[in-house]
């Protein structure tokens, strides 16, 4: 089918093209050869999203630098609090703050290119973002060179409701005022994006990165899976 429009994740599907943003994190820390397993690793990553989850600590007007350099600092904490890192010399301020830059490089690159595919896309047909979000994803999109591609943002912080609950994808449908089997809708996540997508009628797009876990998925689900978004165009 010929797409009328288009409903986008952001966080993992347009930062890191298909890329878990745990591995992400974790990909991160490993370039830095700290001393932890992925299994600490993601005890750390786990806590710091429960936390965030459940603390009103991102602000709106934060970027995602400063979101970023949060997440790492609460994760880094919680490694300390075990014992895990903080001795022989390490010092934990250096490493976060290379890992920061590090991880940020590559999100600014990565973002750099969804542009281009998004700017093509445009050409076409209207695009709306729908997203699991702290509330400052209009900062975000702006600080990545996003903020004018959307004719519409839906962040799940704003307007209450967060995948995968369907509700949040209704919405990305009733914003681009279409007929569902018209839009097509791209993300990450096989169970916050691909599975309530289709649960209102959309046309799925699974961009398949690098998974948090290797749990199965029944892959006849979505209409198409992609490993790179230029894969659109």
């Amino acid at each position: 089918m010929t797409p009328k429009g288009y409903i986008f994740d952001y966080g993992g599907t347009l930062d890191t093209n298909g890329c878990h943003w745990g591995k992400v994190l974790w990909h991160g820390y490993e370039r830095r050869s700290i001393p932890i397993t992925e299994e600490q690793f993601r005890a750390a990553y786990v806590y710091a999203e429960r936390t965030l989850g459940r603390t009103p600590i991102i602000q709106t007007d934060y970027t995602f630098k400063k979101t970023l350099s949060i997440k790492l600092r609460i994760e880094f904490e919680y490694l300390q609090d075990k014992g895990l890192v903080g001795t022989n010399n390490f010092n934990i301020a250096s490493e976060q703050s290379a890992i920061l830059a590090d991880l940020y490089e590559n999100v600014k690159e990565e973002t750099a290119k969804s542009r281009k595919v998004l700017l093509k896309l445009k050409e076409q047909c209207p695009l709306v973002l729908v997203s699991n979000f702290y509330g400052n994803l209009n900062v975000v999109l702006e600080e990545m060179g996003l903020n004018d591609i959307f004719d519409k943002v839906i962040e799940s912080a704003v307007v209450g409701v967060r995948k995968p609950d369907p509700e949040i994808y209704r919405m990305g449908i009733d914003a681009l005022g279409l007929n569902p089997d018209d839009i097509v809708a791209v993300g990450d996540s096989f169970d916050k994006d691909i599975v309530p997508a289709k649960k209102v009628g959309l046309h799925t797009v699974w961009i398949k990165g690098e998974q948090w876990d290797d749990s199965p998925h029944d892959e006849t689900l979505p209409d198409r899976i992609i490993t790179s978004l230029d894969e659109l165009v």
